[in-house]
């Protein structure tokens, strides 16, 4: 079964991170969901990170606000691909969580999903792991087929609506 970790910074992140859980689950992949600090608990996220690969995981989610290091961190110690959702927890709306996710040193890539982007972050992993898993590849076209299904409906209702006026 493919597998994902995610990260988040801080315990008040849940409600934000929940729809990416619900997204991993509903589409067959195994969530390892951890509470670890890039600032209060560097040692942990190091042992974390460092034996990620060890406990399975393919991808790894990280998920901060404010000073949002822990993708970095997380990156600086794993080959895993790291993708961060930078977390609106600030005076700033979440700009702060962007850039410290989005502007990381050559060498340490952090893939990053916009301001409290956990379904997106989701979906981006399940298509990383569609490279190894066909079932996944094959559900992410139905899925997408599907969204463009519903707007041509969406579109066609309005047609519908407006030649009426």
């Amino acid at each position: 079964m493919p597998k994902v970790a995610l990260v988040m910074g801080s315990k008040s992140d849940l409600g934000t991170v929940t729809p990416c859980i619900e997204t991993l689950k509903a589409w067959g992949v195994e969530a390892e969901v951890r509470v670890l600090s890039a600032h209060r608990t560097p040692e942990a996220v190091h042992e974390f990170a460092s034996g990620a690969i060890d406990r399975g995981v393919e991808v790894i989610i990280a998920a901060a606000g404010k000073a949002a290091h822990l993708g970095g961190v997380i990156a600086a110690f794993t080959t895993l691909p790291v993708i961060g959702i930078p977390i609106n927890g600030s005076a700033t709306a979440g700009f702060d969580s962007l850039l410290s996710t989005v502007q990381m040193p050559a060498g340490i890539p952090v893939a990053t999903v916009a301001i409290n982007g956990a379904e997106n972050a989701a979906l981006l992993a399940i298509q990383m792991l569609a490279l190894k898993y066909p079932t996944l590849a094959e559900k992410l076209v139905a899925h997408k087929r599907g969204m463009a299904e519903n707007v041509l409906k969406a579109d066609a209702e309005l047609q519908a609506e407006l030649a009426a006026l």
